[in-house]
């Protein structure tokens, strides 16, 4: 699965409700990237999916909510109206606050915290483009999930600025700071995947 421009023209979430797919198509400063085939693999599908039965199983359903992909985040820069915002994007999983703006196309706004489950073909795509629009719409943490070195870049909002990410292995447990209560099993995460694939 590899990411590219879709073409070279600005588009805006009006736009982007013409043409973009269910799955995989995003807005990045009015710039179109679409997904191109194969799907995802079953392992980054097998951890996104672990991580959301987590964090609903922690989270207190009165104050938070976990959503998994395909769900398109709405990320304005101001109080611009909706057909107009330019930055839409699909975090693998996400979090929102009961009070956040959620309607049936999706999320308007900076989810509390949120994950990317980065493949080799994407890895690039979620750290260089995707990341410096999580800092400027002020999501407070970003966790970005390497299969490939088996560790998470974690990234948290300190003065309007991501800074430089702390990097641990995907073992043990992790706690969300920016969520209270939320933790990740990396063991159990792990050991699902390895009744697939022994060598992971």
């Amino acid at each position: 699965m590899s990411v590219t421009k879709r073409d070279s023209q600005y588009h805006t979430y009006g736009d982007y409700l013409i043409w973009s797919r269910t799955h995989g198509d995003e807005l990045i400063d009015g710039t179109a990237y679409v997904r191109e085939p194969p799907s995802p693999t079953y392992f980054h599908q097998a951890i996104a999916g672990e991580i959301h039965v987590q964090l609903a199983s922690v989270l207190d359903p009165n104050a938070w909510e976990a959503i998994i992909a395909p769900m398109d985040v709405r990320l304005p820069k101001s109080t611009e109206p909706d057909a107009d915002i330019d930055t839409v994007v699909q975090p693998d999983v996400l979090i929102v606050g009961a009070d956040h703006d959620v309607d049936k196309r999706g999320v308007r706004g900076a989810p509390a915290w949120l994950a990317e489950v980065l493949s080799p073909a994407t890895a690039r795509y979620d750290q260089n483009i995707k990341i410096p629009r999580y800092e400027r719409a002020g999501v407070p943490e970003v966790w970005l999930i390497n299969l490939t070195t088996k560790s998470v870049a974690i990234y948290r909002l300190s003065e309007g600025r991501y800074g430089l990410p702390t990097v641990t292995g995907l073992q043990g447990k992790t706690t969300l700071t920016a969520v209270p209560g939320a933790v990740i099993d990396w063991d159990r995460i792990v050991a699902k995947i390895r009744r697939r694939d022994p060598e992971f």
